[in-house]
């Protein structure tokens, strides 16, 4: 399987190809160059794999949540090569390709005994006006599944699907001075908030999902925003309060 994987869905911009099996990548943090960045590695990386874009089965993309025109960016350049190659497109998930990047590092002893198949992954981003984007998630054989329906909340009122132990990861749990982590406590086995999505998971996932059918023809590919108005101001957040009041 060949594959080209885009995820600009954070301040991190990232981009990996897959070429039966093995992962290329690059990866940097650069809040404002996604454009510049995105395009020439892309063509880069498959020089590297000795592919011409022609060679390519689908396009992977984070879908977001994240940034809204990280997200945006992101899906309109995979389309475009999408279109231009007449391939598929496979949306995935960026809380999803966070949490398996997080299962990845805590099998490699990044803490304390890793996962040892214990623990589940609680995946959260700043989300900006005193939100975060989270999902819980768990390990499913080389991926991960969803354990409950993504949301952008308060960090004082994520919710758990079960007791735990669990393990977070993303800049969600850097927001408001920790308050994520501050509210789930003991519950947390362990925390990177540092953590930020990469293309490599993100072709792994992809990979999978493509396997299991889950490509869809590029221009049906809708980014993940989550809030409805995605240019509601902290103003009308609080006149909407009032209101409700």
């Amino acid at each position: 399987m060949h594959l080209l994987a885009i995820e600009t869905s954070t301040e991190a911009c990232s981009v990996a190809v897959m070429v039966d099996g093995e992962v290329r990548e690059r990866v940097e943090l650069a809040p404002r160059r996604h454009a510049e960045l995105a395009l020439p590695w892309a063509e880069a990386l498959l020089a590297e794999a000795g592919l011409r874009r022609g060679d390519l089965d689908a396009i992977a993309v984070g879908r977001g949540p994240g940034a809204f025109t990280g997200v945006r960016l992101g899906i309109s350049i995979a389309q475009g090569i999408a279109l231009a190659l007449d391939r598929p497109l496979v949306p995935v998930s960026t809380l999803a390709v966070l949490a398996l990047g997080r299962v990845r590092a805590l099998d490699g002893g990044d803490a304390a005994g890793g996962l040892g198949g214990v623990g589940d992954i609680l995946a959260a981003i700043d989300a900006r006006m005193g939100e975060v984007y989270a999902g819980a998630f768990a390990r499913d054989g080389d991926g991960v599944r969803a354990l409950s329906p993504e949301v952008v909340v308060a960090p004082d009122v994520v919710e758990l699907p079960h007791a735990g132990p669990w393990h977070g990861a993303g800049t969600g749990f850097a927001a408001a001075e920790g308050a994520l982590a501050r509210h789930l406590g003991d519950r947390l086995a362990s925390v990177d908030a540092a953590a930020l999505p990469h293309a490599a998971d993100l072709a792994r996932l992809g990979a999978l999902a493509l396997a299991a059918g889950g490509a869809v023809a590029p221009e049906l590919v809708e980014p993940a925003y989550l809030r409805n108005n995605v240019a509601l101001t902290l103003a009308e957040q609080a006149a909407a309060r009032e209101g409700r009041g």
